[in-house]
């Protein structure tokens, strides 16, 4: 899809803000951005005079489409508990993209999301990186797998401990994961072994492989510092790529985390303090990390946060110590560098797809709104006349 967006002020994020800017996409990639650009014969050009234009934003943690809303036990696919060591599944198998949370995606400026399974299981799957609008979750894949999420703390202890199983402890679920990765190493010497002959196949033990290698990055819940202690020292016992998701106590540790290099997945922040492991929890915990040297994105962990939300996160987090700059880029090249999309989405930058939203101003501003969003070029949601359009990705033009 081809599009010309002119005259707005335009934010690429990896770059100066440039007045008058104009964003051309062709053939649903970002062809150029500049304050001189020559729009191509038979482009459509959208005026943005008066408006902000940026990136579409990044979600980095979210459960949109497999923990719908509105469905109850009918779309609740986010944790398959009966086995806590769920590394085989795939969340690409369990996304709806007629879960409303797509939309409100959309009117939020949020084009892209990494989906992950739940926290219930200590590893719960494969995540899946889509964009917000499509038929199928096989047309809105960006890249999968992006990671493998696990969880630490109170989530797969009171789940199993309920069930009188493993684990029941701090102690067990950190058990559960050593263990799993001693039998991936395991698993890989067999298999480098075979020197490719007959081989028994294991698809949660391959998928741990992958993690052990480096190619696949363990997205690791966690909330308390100790907890957070356990991820570093786990990552350090096995060598793979930590990222820290949620990181409720990070602030504490946040010098930790800075000479480990550890990134942090920052959020929800508008919760209540509704267990034991959140009773720490502050919109001050983005700023502190970032000013100690962690890269950090922001998330709603939709539904949590109703994901439209995320840039209004970002903006309360700047009132409590966070960097303007931060902020955008906590929502847009972090969680993109950190999931490895940043080939794709994250900033208007020429080669990336051309995931644009205009804004009615500063959408750091709680006032400013969405007014039309592209996903690749292809004009997918449209606020005008005080009511919300999205465009109906199962309409195909005669």
């Amino acid at each position: 899809m081809n599009v010309a967006i002119t005259g707005g002020h335009v934010v690429p994020v990896a770059g100066t803000p440039i007045e008058g800017g104009t964003v051309l996409v062709q053939d649903g990639r970002i062809v150029a951005v500049g304050a001189a650009v020559p729009v191509p014969d038979g482009v459509p050009v959208v005026d943005a005079t008066g408006k902000w234009v940026l990136p579409g934003f990044v979600e980095a943690h979210g459960h949109l489409g497999v923990h719908e809303e509105g469905e109850g036990w009918a779309g609740q696919d986010t944790n398959e508990m009966t086995d806590p060591n769920g590394a085989r599944l795939r969340a690409l198998d369990a996304v709806n993209p007629a879960d409303p949370g797509f939309a409100d995606a959309l009117s939020g400026g949020v084009t892209s999301v990494v989906i992950k399974p739940g926290s219930g299981n200590v590893i719960g799957g494969r995540t899946v990186a889509v964009k917000c609008w499509g038929r199928t979750v096989d047309e809105m894949v960006v890249r999968e797998p992006v990671s493998v999420k696990s969880a630490l703390g109170e989530n797969p202890k009171r789940v199993y401990g309920d069930q009188k199983k493993l684990p029941s402890t701090r102690q067990g679920v950190a058990a559960v994961i050593r263990d799993a990765f001693t039998k991936a190493q395991d698993y890989v010497a067999r298999r480098d072994a075979a020197e490719g002959g007959p081989f028994e196949r294991d698809n949660t033990l391959e998928t741990l492989a992958r993690v052990l290698s480096g190619e696949l990055p363990w997205c690791q819940h966690c909330h308390r510092a100790d907890d957070i202690a356990t991820a570093l020292r786990l990552a350090d016992e096995f060598g793979y790529r930590l990222i820290v998701n949620h990181g409720t106590e990070g602030h504490l540790i946040a010098d930790l985390l800075a000479d480990k290099n550890i990134p942090v997945v920052v959020g929800p922040l508008f919760t209540t303090r509704s267990k034991v492991e959140l009773r720490h929890r502050t919109l001050r915990t983005p700023g502190v990390l970032a000013r100690a040297g962690v890269e950090i994105a922001i998330t709603t962990d939709h539904p949590v946060v109703p994901i439209h939300f995320l840039v209004h996160q970002a903006t309360l987090a700047m009132k409590e110590g966070l960097d303007r700059t931060t902020a955008l880029e906590s929502i847009t090249t972090n969680p993109a560098r950190m999931m490895g999309l940043a080939d794709r989405v994250g900033s208007l930058t020429p080669g990336l797809d051309g995931d644009v939203v205009i804004w009615s101003g500063d959408p750091l501003d709680v006032l400013s709104r969405a007014e039309r969003v592209y996903i690749e070029g292809r004009e997918v949601y449209r606020h005008e006349n005080g009511e919300p359009v999205v465009a109906n990705p199962y309409y195909v033009e005669p």
